[in-house]
């Protein structure tokens, strides 16, 4: 079999690899469950490739995460619910409803996308779904009613977060400022502060979380991405850490021997490098 360009080599070989006798034995195995992992780190190495504007690696990890989409599609096919076909059908269907002031007549793409419209839309594409829950005999509760329920659960919590407050700010319900947020989060820290003077593991957790939403929210005020905000102190941290363990490596050291003092002393070297 010879690599193309054309999707539907891609789907032929993930068909072979997934074949009871002939395929892989690994891939024979897997599951939608034991797959999901493996697509959310596909999406982050997109993210990776990108901050690092390396298109090279960026093209590779697209195609990384497009076998993922074709994974699951065949997992799919192979129960008898949908086939790679259908999830294309699907999202361009979505895309073309979404968009009736690009894809619409004349008079939709003279008046332009109406305020609110993208939301009715998808308000009506909900109903539809849950329409068609009901007719096929599920229960149409079991995939989420709520307003907020739209917001995927497999986020990274931090994300999450910030998707949850937007959701619920355009309703109303948010704060007019940042300055308030502040003080919601010095609130948060002393309960924070007594839950560990009671030593209640459970209450330390809760209110740990508290503050750390209170903290996203701040950064949504302050126009500050809290996962993008986060990923540069990670980045930092490093590579401060790692100017520690240079230094001491040229110097005949190690991590592992070093006192606390000595590694502070250097750390606060490593915050005056460039």
């Amino acid at each position: 079999m010879k690599p193309s360009k054309d999707i539907s080599r891609l789907i032929e070989i993930m068909a072979a690899l997934r074949a009871p006798v002939t395929g892989c034995p690994w891939d024979v195995e897997q599951t939608f469950s034991t797959i999901a992992p493996y697509t959310i780190e596909e999406a982050y190495e997109v993210a990776d490739a990108i901050a690092r504007d390396d298109m090279d690696n960026l093209r590779e990890e697209l195609g990384d995460l497009l076998l993922q989409v074709v994974y699951h599609a065949q997992m799919a096919d192979e129960e008898g619910e949908f086939a790679f076909g259908d999830v294309v059908e699907a999202i361009t269907r979505k895309m073309i409803r979404r968009h009736p002031h690009v894809f619409g007549d004349q008079e939709a793409r003279d008046a332009g996308m109406a305020k609110g419209m993208w939301e009715k839309i998808k308000a009506e594409e909900k109903a539809e779904r849950r329409a068609a829950r009901l007719e096929r005999g599920q229960d149409p509760e079991d995939h989420g009613n709520g307003f907020l329920d739209s917001v995927p659960v497999a986020l990274p919590a931090l994300t999450r977060a910030l998707k949850l407050q937007e959701k619920a700010a355009r309703v109303g319900f948010d704060w007019s400022e940042a300055a308030p947020i502040l003080d919601k989060i010095e609130e948060e820290v002393a309960e924070l502060r007594e839950a560990l003077a009671k030593g209640d593991t459970a209450s330390i957790k809760d209110e740990f979380g508290d503050m750390l939403f209170a903290v996203v929210n701040l950064g949504r005020h302050l126009k500050v991405d809290s996962e993008a905000a986060l990923a540069g102190t990670n980045d930092k941290f490093r590579k401060r850490f790692h100017y520690v363990e240079r230094t001491l490596d040229q110097s005949g050291g190690s991590l592992e021997q070093a006192t606390l003092d000595e590694m502070e002393a250097l750390w606060q070297k490593a915050k005056s490098e460039p």
